[in-house]
């Protein structure tokens, strides 16, 4: 059984057990979320929304907040002496799903 969310502006597919990590949502440890924006459910047959699932919900804890590793962006204009270098680090909400309903 699997469903595809939608969830800060992505789109996931998710089972129960999966470990997820969204953009940051400012929720503490261990709370309890929900999402109510499913686009498709399969348990056996497939239910694809228009464009939501009627009474579909995936229900989620947190487990923590924090920052991923650094991404390095370099532009680089070949005989024209003009580089940029820039980098961010993604702050990410780690979620484990507990249900889909």
């Amino acid at each position: 059984m699997y469903a595809i969310i939608k969830a800060s502006g992505q789109q996931f597919k998710v089972k129960e057990g999966d470990i997820i990590c969204f953009d940051k949502m400012s929720l503490e440890p261990k709370s309890a979320v929900e999402f109510k924006e499913v686009l498709a459910v399969d348990n056996g047959e497939l239910t694809v929304g228009t464009p939501f699932v009627e009474g579909a919900i995936v229900k989620g804890e947190v487990i923590n907040e924090g920052r991923d590793k650094k991404v390095i962006i370099y532009k680089k204009r070949r005989r024209k002496d003009s580089k940029l270098k820039r980098g961010f680090r993604r702050d990410f909400t780690r979620v484990r799903i507990t249900s889909i309903a």
